[in-house]
């Protein structure tokens, strides 16, 4: 069957009109039928929606209800795990905010991954590492729910981060 054939005959099966799909070379229908929302340029989403809320809000209820900063504190000169992945945070979160402050703010340089392609690999190892250190510093602590508690604290730190930037 042709490839034509088979996409006319979806498009009179489920009643598609000729603007509906874009053509497979990357060009759009802009035939008689056009519609006008595909010409107009799209709107970014905006920054603070209801996942990244939703996110900030759990990390702040998990911070309260674990006793996340009292139990750090309690247990932090327990282990150097603590140091390592503190060291390995503060060095991810200055690298971001190098990027959204800086780069992205002052000298005006939108596509920083492009000006300079080594700071986000680096800064994702950081983060990455640093969470295993913090997993591995407070198991004894939460155990089996150590991952999930240090992952909603995670997302609610990046999606804090991304309302900056």
């Amino acid at each position: 069957m042709d490839a034509l054939r088979a996409r006319e005959q979806l498009r009179r099966r489920y009643l598609f009109s000729l603007d509906a799909e874009a053509s497979r070379d990357g060009r759009d229908y802009n035939g008689p039928g056009a519609s006008a929302a595909a010409e107009k340029k799209q709107k970014p989403l905006p920054r603070l929606n209801i996942h990244s809320g939703f996110w900030i809000l759990a990390s702040i209820v998990v911070t309260y209800y674990v006793d996340f900063f009292k139990t750090v504190k309690e247990n932090f000169h327990t282990s150097s795990w603590f140091l390592f992945g503190g060291a390995l945070l503060l060095l991810s979160l200055s690298i971001a905010l190098y990027c959204i402050l800086y780069l992205e703010w002052c000298r005006g340089i939108a596509d920083y991954d492009v000006k300079y392609p080594a700071l986000i690999p680096i800064t994702t190892a950081a983060f990455i590492v640093a969470g295993l250190c913090f997993n591995i510093a407070l198991w004894p602590v939460w155990s089996f729910f150590t991952p999930l508690l240090l992952f909603t604290q995670f997302m609610g730190v990046v999606m804090l981060i991304s309302l900056f930037g």
